[in-house]
């Protein structure tokens, strides 16, 4: 008889995947174009802001007024699009290439359920998400629970992207970060008008992959209670993009060809080590634990050839209180068999959250 080791298959499937989309030549690496010059400069400085010391700055973030139009409504419930302009301040908009500038969302709510007794939780991008599909798949059967699905399509991605990008690829380093930060601005925002604005009762944010870091980092800095919901998900960008599958997918000889330009010459692994002080600005253990972190639960996979399980478990140590969940898989296989586990996460963690008082 032979015997399987399934945790072998799932993460030798995620290198398959990995191999044929990250080391063939269908699309090119990412940061093809390098670092970003003068932009990663500005938006290091900018992400620092972000940090602990700083907790308070920027709040109330920009109002944001999305104008909205419906796409279909049935008996129970409603879909609408809607757009506004990200609520980043001139610098950042400045930063962003053109088409990201307008901010794109997907609503899905519950109809004749007054706010206050319904909650709303905000889907952020993973690595490739570049439509509002997957998120509204995963967020319908919530419905039923009274839980709105509010999808944000990330700069750079769909809509968003800039025209000279392919696919998911982000051509600079510093596109990464803006990313990174726009989407964090645009969340607090969504938060903030989904609360003084409409009302909801509960609120939460969740995300996969890189979206998962993203919603980590919004529900530590936002001021009251969210559930925060990171699914498959490292404690930093680090981790992606120099420990697990996506270094493969990393033009480091065009990183490398920059400063080699700039200074004298460099082996690929202090061009490594650089990426890793740029990126370690994504480490969300710096940011503050979220005010209730029982509401946090994070959603990680056993093997995970994107994202290894120290890394899921480092930002646990650092918000005491928050609770992992196992699936058993890998990145692509849980990505694909596990939504109903990322579905009771996000009940679970609103649960654990007071009703706002009316």
């Amino acid at each position: 008889m032979v015997t399987v080791n399934l945790g072998m298959v799932h993460y030798v499937i995620d290198h398959i995947y990995g191999a044929f989309v990250h080391r063939t030549k269908i699309s090119p690496p990412f940061f093809s174009r390098g670092w970003g010059g003068p932009k990663l400069d500005l938006l290091e400085r900018m992400i620092k802001q972000l940090f602990p010391e700083v907790e308070g700055q920027n709040w109330p973030p920009n109002l944001i007024r999305p104008m909205w139009k419906t796409v279909w409504e049935t008996r129970t419930a409603c879909l609408r699009e809607g757009v506004f302009q990200t609520p980043c301040d001139d610098e950042l908009m400045a930063a962003l290439p053109p088409e990201s500038r307008t901010a794109r969302v997907a609503w899905l709510v519950p109809k004749d359920v007054p706010p206050q007794k319904m909650a709303c939780v905000v889907h952020l991008a993973g690595t490739g998400d570049h439509t509002y599909d997957r998120r509204l798949r995963l967020g319908g059967p919530l419905l039923k629970h009274n839980i709105a699905t509010m999808v944000l399509e990330s700069p750079f991605y769909g809509q968003r992207r800039p025209f000279l990008q392919r696919g998911a690829k982000l051509l600079c380093v510093s596109d990464l970060l803006l990313l990174g930060r726009a989407t964090i601005e645009e969340s607090r925002s969504l938060l903030h008008w989904l609360d003084f604005e409409v009302g909801f009762g509960k609120m939460g944010v969740c995300g996969l992959s890189m979206g998962g870091v993203h919603a980590a980092m919004v529900g530590s800095l936002h001021p009251t209670p969210v559930a925060t919901l990171p699914f498959l998900s490292p404690h930093s960008a680090v981790v992606a993009f120099c420990e697990g599958i996506l270094q493969y997918g990393t033009a480091w000889e065009a990183l490398r060809d920059e400063l080699v330009s700039q200074k004298a010459a460099m082996t690929l692994e202090e061009v490594r080590e650089r990426m890793r002080n740029v990126l370690s600005l994504t480490d969300v253990t710096r940011f503050p634990i979220p005010k209730n972190p029982n509401a946090v639960i994070l959603v990680a996979a056993t093997d995970d050839g994107y994202i290894p399980k120290h890394s899921v478990l480092e930002l646990q140590k650092a918000w005491p209180g928050s609770e992992v969940r196992w699936v058993t898989g890998g990145h692509v296989s849980s990505f694909i068999l596990h939504n109903g586990e990322f579905r009771r996460a996000i009940v679970d963690g609103l649960d654990r959250l007071e009703w706002k008082e009316s």
